[in-house]
């Protein structure tokens, strides 16, 4: 009974497709030439680390411009915010005030750093998989 609902929540999740797609690719590879497999491995696990060090590239660029810092809605105290951030920085600072921003703006700037991260993880995924 467990077994049928494990396959029947796989069935029903998300890219399942896909996944039957790569299951299916990889046990072709292993029949065709399967010396191959463990490259495709390397390839696959290369690729992933790729991913995950664009996404950390981004973070570590622009550490005050993530995608989720535009969507907090809530008013915020500016000196409250500024010690949050960093305990060090003066009064005489620039200052950022989102919650005085209009929703609409909030949300075209959180779409624009979404794209941001998703051209510097892309940009890694490829040049790690082009060999550079």
């Amino acid at each position: 009974m467990n077994t049928f609902k494990l396959i029947s929540k796989l069935v029903r999740s998300r890219m399942s497709d896909w996944l039957l797609i790569a299951v299916i690719l990889t046990l072709i590879v292993w029949l065709v030439a399967p010396k191959q497999l463990p490259v495709s491995l390397y390839k696959l696990s290369l690729i992933s680390l790729a991913a995950v060090a664009g996404y950390w590239i981004d973070r570590s660029l622009f550490p005050y411009a993530r995608p989720d810092a535009f969507l907090h809605l809530e008013p915020l105290d500016p000196s409250q915010a500024l010690n949050e951030i960093d305990p060090e920085v003066g009064p005489d600072s620039i200052e950022l005030c989102l919650s005085a921003t209009p929703d609409d703006v909030l949300f075209r700037m959180a779409g624009i750093a979404m794209l941001r991260r998703a051209v510097i993880v892309a940009s890694t995924m490829l040049a790690v998989g082009l060999g550079a």
